[in-house]
């Protein structure tokens, strides 16, 4: 999962609005400590929800360029709780060095100073990953990021 996930630099992400209608998007992420991180403007209707409604799902897809079969993407699907880290604390100033060495770090600087943006932290509570046909999982384990044979079902002819 992690040697996927290194490959992808942003992560689509679905949340749900004030009146239940669904919404994605899209934002850069890190991955530390077993949690995902998205640094977001109050102004995008994604971190608006988040503020309402907490639950969101992060989508990563392999790209279609790289794909030898579009009916079989590598994809992972993740269900999430998500909270913002206040700008006050250490962990949001650690969080922010690690934006700043995978991206551009003077963009990152820049954003930083932009208080409408606000860095939310996703903690994974379910979710499912599949590479190819035949190759299909359940997120779990203690930290949420072992893979887990889904079984039974199938592929009928």
């Amino acid at each position: 999962m992690k040697n996927f996930l290194s490959t992808i630099q942003t992560a689509i992400i679905g949340t749900i609005d004030k009146d239940t209608l669904p919404f994605s998007s899209y934002a850069p992420y890190i991955y530390d400590n077993n949690r995902f991180y998205i640094y977001i403007s109050d102004i995008a209707t994604h971190a608006k929800n988040l503020h309402v409604r907490p639950n969101a799902s992060l989508f990563f897809i392999e790209d279609e360029s790289r794909s030898s079969n579009l009916f079989a993407r590598k994809r992972i699907s993740l269900q999430c709780e998500s909270c913002v880290i206040s700008r006050e604390s250490e962990r949001f100033e650690e969080v922010l060095a690690l934006f700043g060495e995978k991206f551009d770090s003077s963009m990152v600087a820049t954003l930083k100073g932009m208080l409408d943006f606000n860095l939310f932290e996703l903690h994974v509570k379910a979710g499912e990953a599949t590479f190819g046909f035949g190759e299909a999982y359940f997120i779990g384990g203690e930290h949420m990021n072992e893979l887990i044979p889904r079984r039974g079902g199938g592929h009928k002819k």
